[in-house]
């Protein structure tokens, strides 16, 4: 199984999502857009905007069919200006359909309720194989804690004076996988988590070695093509 680590930006890293309401659309959207099929929110866009305000994307009313996944998403985290994904294609050309879908769809969302034109983001997106397994250790890691961007960017000098705040901070920021991979129900039917929960020993494993991972992260022995 290939690993890609996708990288999109908002165009001249503008924001992307200006609102609560724009993350919970996102989210939706990495749920709606992975399959095969047509979407129906795609096909319903121009009627409304989605009621998407309390989206437990996994309960009985959303999850109305069985999807035929294009891509295997491990992980994500949404940034004010740009978004990381960690997938993985099922198929030939998946990721790039996917894509077209998510950035696609969204872009209409976001431009219809802003009552803007043109492109929202830059170019094509980043796509990045997984190459080899220190990468592949590191990357759902440095994907949960990019939010710390926003609190202690510190953490990337490995400068944080409390992990604990650290920690909290992240186990409290609802726009990545982070939450559903330490065993809070957040979004857990977006993502695929089986593959990794299982090298890291479950969630309390997980639990554990993020802490490990975040007091002796060294961005000087990551690829930088991978993480930025």
């Amino acid at each position: 199984m290939d690993f890609f680590h996708i990288l999109s930006r908002g165009i001249e890293k503008r924001k992307i999502f200006l609102d609560k309401g724009d993350y919970f659309r996102f989210i939706h959207d990495l749920y709606e857009f992975n399959d095969e099929e047509p979407s129906e929110a795609y096909k319903s866009f121009k009627r409304k905007f989605l009621d998407v305000q309390h989206p437990d994307i996994g309960n009985k009313e959303r999850v109305r069919k069985k999807r035929k996944l294009l891509v295997n998403l491990h992980a994500f985290a949404l940034m004010p200006n740009h978004y990381h994904l960690l997938l993985s294609p099922l198929s030939d050309g998946a990721i790039t359909l996917f894509m077209r879908k998510l950035n696609g769809g969204y872009a209409r969302y976001f431009n219809q309720k802003n009552e803007r034109k043109g492109p929202l983001f830059e170019s094509r997106f980043k796509s990045i194989l997984v190459s080899n397994e220190k990468h592949f250790i590191h990357l759902p890691y440095y994907i949960h804690c990019n939010p710390l961007d926003l609190k202690m960017p510190e953490w990337r000098k490995r400068e944080i004076k409390s992990y604990k705040e650290a920690i909290e901070f992240l186990r409290s920021y609802r726009w990545s996988s982070h939450i559903d991979y330490i065993g809070e129900k957040n979004f857990p039917s977006v993502t695929q988590r089986e593959s990794f929960l299982e090298y890291f020993g479950g969630e309390d494993g997980y639990k554990n070695s993020i802490k490990s991972w975040l007091n002796n992260f060294d961005k000087g022995k990551l690829d930088s093509s991978l993480i930025e």
